[in-house]
């Protein structure tokens, strides 16, 4: 699983093939972080009685933040972001992380179907695997990618 050029070879893959794989460690720091760029600073993000108080079992990461951790290996394997036609998930539970140990995010990428297309572009699906704790937390997380314009 080397990360290729933008001239991704759409004749090597096969379905079922894992193209990607990573492990994030998330800590309190990163979702203070991430609340800085991204301009969400609700505080069921980074305060636990905040979180406790409305029901929550602790410290949520942002959704957007796990969403983009999950397709960063695609990205990094194809070598051009340019070449993710869509991108969607699911979001099925929440990432908990803890005050001191934070969260280990999980990806794994395998390719779930190829198309060509009528004007001989390809196209490949890649589903991904995501889980924290065991558990799925993105559930139908699906890129899109096309082949590079010659």
């Amino acid at each position: 699983m080397t990360g290729l050029t933008a001239t991704l070879d759409f004749a090597n893959l096969t379905v079922g093939m894992v193209v990607a794989e990573r492990e994030f460690h998330l800590t309190r720091d990163s979702l203070v972080r991430y609340a800085g760029a991204s301009g969400d600073f609700n505080p069921i993000h980074y305060r636990d009685d905040v979180a406790t108080s409305v029901g929550l079992p602790g410290v949520l990461a942002h959704g957007m933040l796990t969403m983009g951790i999950a397709a960063q290996p695609v990205v990094d394997w194809i070598g051009d972001p340019g070449l993710v036609s869509d991108y969607q998930v699911r979001f099925t539970r929440p990432v908990l992380v803890d005050a001191t140990e934070g969260a280990l995010v999980r990806v794994v990428a395998r390719v779930g179907a190829i198309d060509a297309s009528a004007d001989g572009h390809s196209e490949a699906r890649v589903d991904l695997t995501v889980t924290s704790a065991d558990e799925t937390v993105l559930g139908k997380a699906q890129l899109r990618i096309r082949a590079a314009s010659a």
